[in-house]
């Protein structure tokens, strides 16, 4: 799947995938992904969307927006850094991650 840029900031991508139902905030922490206190293993989520983002001047303004549903059908949203600022973590659980693009011929 390759990342779409329509938007022109990271608060309107966002603004955009809560219209669209992505209304839960999901953070990544000791190999999971969480909400509130609910811990979920990343291959229980698909990527559904995917915004990036370049800093003009500061490559630690870089972020990814991501839209991710569960296998239940919880939806919601996950903005993480990429480039110089993205880490280990993150990198090894989004490869987890499976894209529904990616799944579709």
């Amino acid at each position: 799947m390759s990342p779409k840029i329509y938007y022109e900031t990271v608060s309107e991508a966002i603004k955009k995938l809560r219209s669209n139902g992505f209304t839960t905030d999901f953070n990544l922490e000791e190999n999971c992904i969480v909400c509130n206190l609910e811990k979920f293993k990343a291959d229980e989520f698909e990527i559904t969307d995917i915004y990036r983002y370049e800093g003009d001047t500061d490559p630690a303004d870089e972020a990814t927006v991501y839209g991710i549903q569960s296998k239940n059908g919880l939806k919601g949203i996950l903005v993480t850094g990429y480039g110089m600022s993205t880490d280990i973590l993150t990198t090894k659980i989004l490869a987890k991650l499976t894209s529904k693009q990616a799944d579709t011929p």
